[in-house]
């Protein structure tokens, strides 16, 4: 994996490209898993993680789409710039849950250049998204990564399309968890405001079929939001009438569960912080098991939490492999 993401492959003479369009319904398919629940056999026998699955096919998708823009001139190579900014994303994600955060970084980094190299809003727009989440990630460079949100949002101004109104939302609430970060509370909220007039725009049906804007994701990142500016009785607030179901992606269900769980902790309420961690992994095993919360958390669940969930925490933190 490492040695795809840091070299080009390079094809036969006589390969053909492959097509913005195959790449496209490639990437398609790839989110679908990436979104999708894991395939287990049983409660707790996980037989292959969509993470796993992903690792398989992201080598191949990368080196297609390189190839691609090599190969394609014109509009055919924007639209193969796109979607390898596009597979840049899902290789960051893969690898955000690995200890490699150098790739991490240089993959946001490469999915902002070929997003630009394609001239497209839309594509830097996303790439901002995910510069965003390394930046904030690693607590770095505060200012810069909200200039990059609103420098992008400009780019998608005089568009009302649903596609230009989810990404403008999703800069803005990049912006809203970044002020959350540094605790600044107001601009915080102020920015969440505008990201909650982007999902109230679309429809609380609406969701971006892979960056997933909505309005489910906009009431699960608010408990982020207020976790970080340690307001735990708000963010259960938030938690009470979240609707999980307005979130058709089983990782993203799964984090905002983790982060609800951490909103019980801060309260000192461990018997439901644990229930929440195992509801967690019922949606998605491996975003639990690679989450730094619940891997810091689940030892002191073990050691020193109600006695009554004592025994399931150590269950779950043998399935995910957390030493105790």
């Amino acid at each position: 994996m490492k040695r795809a993401l840091t070299t080009y492959q390079l094809a036969p003479a006589e390969r053909q490209p492959e097509s913005a369009d195959v790449l496209a319904a490639r990437l398609r398919q790839a989110w679908k898993l990436w979104h999708g629940r894991d395939h287990r056999t049983g409660p707790r026998d996980l037989v292959e993680g969509n993470r796993s699955r992903i690792a398989t096919l992201l080598p191949g998708l990368l080196a297609d789409t390189q190839y691609a823009v090599r190969a394609l001139d014109g509009a055919h190579r924007r639209r193969a710039l796109v979607a390898l900014a596009e597979t840049y994303h899902l290789a960051q994600l893969y690898l955000s849950f690995q200890p490699a955060p150098d790739l991490v970084v240089l993959t946001g980094d490469r999915a902002m250049a070929a997003a630009q190299d394609a001239d497209s809003p839309r594509a830097i727009a996303g790439a901002a998204w995910y510069v965003n989440h390394v930046h904030r990630d690693a607590g770095e460079a505060a200012e810069a990564r909200v200039d990059l949100a609103e420098q992008a949002v400009g780019l998608l101004q005089g568009d009302e399309s649903p596609e230009h109104i989810a990404r403008r939302g999703l800069l803005y609430l990049a912006v809203a968890l970044s002020y959350a970060r540094t605790g600044q509370a107001g601009d915080a909220w102020r920015y969440w405001d505008k990201a909650d007039q982007a999902a109230r725009a679309l429809g609380d049906n609406y969701a971006h079929p892979w960056l997933i804007f909505g309005r489910g994701i906009v009431d699960g990142y608010a408990i982020t939001m207020h976790n970080d500016l340690m307001q735990p009785a708000k963010a259960l607030q938030v938690a009470d009438s979240l609707d999980l179901g307005r979130i058709p992606s089983a990782t993203r269900r799964s984090y905002h569960l983790i982060e609800t769980a951490r909103t019980h902790g801060l309260l000192g309420e461990g018997v439901a912080a644990v229930s929440l961690l195992r509801k967690a992994h019922g949606e998605s095993p491996e975003t639990v098991q690679y989450n730094l919360h619940t891997r810091s958390v689940l030892p002191e669940l073990v050691k020193s939490g109600p006695r009554m969930v004592r025994d399931d925490a150590l269950v779950l933190a043998r399935d995910i492999g957390v030493p105790v």
